[in-house]
């Protein structure tokens, strides 16, 4: 089984006690919490990275801070479910150690129980962001 840290356990828990028929839902509420960008960000669009997976124009960056991964990103309000992970990406991965972070389990995706739910390249764009979170962490601590 693989280890997860508590705000991805926790995420993993929350779509596993919801019936199937209220997963979407429930990722629509995610997509609600997404934070906005800082303005050192939204005012300066030219420092994130764009996931080309995604349909939708989502844009991420990742600092490194006292050894924890701090995760920013951003996606259109008319995407809710692109939203909805990045959101839940941010809150599972946002402050954790590095080696957490370079390590974090593809699996994860597969273990939110949405891949039957959404289109296969929805699920290629959420693969995409995380690829790209744990490529700049490991590019930002070499």
């Amino acid at each position: 089984m693989t280890t997860y840290p508590d705000s991805a356990r926790e995420l993993i828990e929350a779509f596993a006690e919801v019936p199937k028929s209220s997963r979407l839902e429930l990722l629509l509420e995610y997509a609600n919490a997404l934070p906005p960008l800082p303005d050192r960000y939204s005012n300066h669009p030219e420092l994130l990275e764009r996931v080309e997976e995604c349909q939708s124009p989502v844009f991420l960056f990742v600092e490194v801070l006292n050894g924890n991964a701090q995760i920013f990103l951003t996606a259109p309000l008319e995407a809710p479910t692109t939203r909805g992970f990045a959101s839940l990406l941010q809150i599972a991965l946002n402050g954790q150690p590095i080696d957490v972070v370079a390590n974090f389990s593809d699996e994860f995706i597969n273990e939110l129980q949405l891949t039957e739910l959404v289109s296969p390249l929805r699920i290629r764009g959420m693969h995409g962001m995380l690829a790209r979170i744990k490529r700049q962490v490991a590019e930002k601590t070499k």
